[in-house]
């Protein structure tokens, strides 16, 4: 799967049937080349979770279309056979919590997706560390998740995201619990990581420290996506 970004036309999500359907995502249309780091910003029940889970092939959209990557993955009907090892190997995921595993070392954390998907685990360590070069970690390569620091944890999630190259990674308030140094940081590092690896991420978050970094930001409101150019500032 080459990258292309994302490509979301006209996705709808409605929960329920009859008097009791409620319509999450009515209208959401959206486009992040390789390379871009796109906000997504909305007040609660907006729809942000929906559509960050219908991007991430854990829920099934109603109606629409999603592209990721280079391929059609949902048409009106899923168009991947087996969402699980497209989730694993095309799409990166940061949530505000790390999500370390407790029992294994840096390493290893980042390196469990590949090995997952079948990569000689010696393979797999070499590139998890090459990464953790990348994020500046790599001298926390042999720690425990319990020994690094709220940002050295991020690093690591980041780094975990991006070790299978995914074409795509949808990032859920990352910096939430950051300070505005480490926030801004972490801004900086996917910016940095979605040229290097021509990554398309979408950003949901409602930290005011990083919205002024966004060269694009969509908003969603009542599950319709409006498009606004923004100030990208450099974090």
């Amino acid at each position: 799967m080459s990258s292309k970004g994302i490509l979301i036309k006209n996705l709808k999500k409605r929960y329920g049937s009859g008097d009791t359907a409620v319509d999450a995502l009515k209208k959401v249309n959206m486009r992040i080349a390789p390379g871009e780091v796109v906000g997504l910003i909305g007040p609660s029940g907006s729809g942000k979770s929906t559509l960050l889970k219908c991007l991430g092939a854990v829920i099934e959209p109603t109606a629409g279309q999603m592209m990721l990557g280079n391929e059609i993955i949902y048409d009106n009907g899923w168009k991947v056979k087996d969402l699980r090892a497209l989730r694993r190997d095309h799409i990166g995921f940061i949530f505000q919590a790390p999500y370390l595993i407790p029992f294994l070392d840096v390493t290893d954390n980042v390196a469990l997706l590949p090995m997952l998907a079948g990569k000689p685990n010696s393979q797999a360590r070499k590139h998890a560390l090459d990464l953790l070069t990348a994020l500046d970690v790599a001298h926390r390569a042999k720690a425990m998740p319990s020994q690094l620091s709220g940002g050295e944890q991020q690093r690591v999630a980041i780094a975990r995201a991006l070790v299978n190259r995914p074409p795509v990674v949808l990032a859920d308030e990352p910096t939430a619990p950051l300070d505005s140094k480490r926030a801004l940081a972490v801004i900086r590092i996917l910016n940095n990581m979605a040229k290097k690896f021509e990554t398309a991420i979408i950003v949901v978050t409602h930290d005011e420290k990083i919205i002024p970094t966004f060269k694009r930001i969509y908003h969603i409101r009542d599950g319709v996506t409006y498009e606004e150019k923004g100030a990208g500032i450099e974090p």
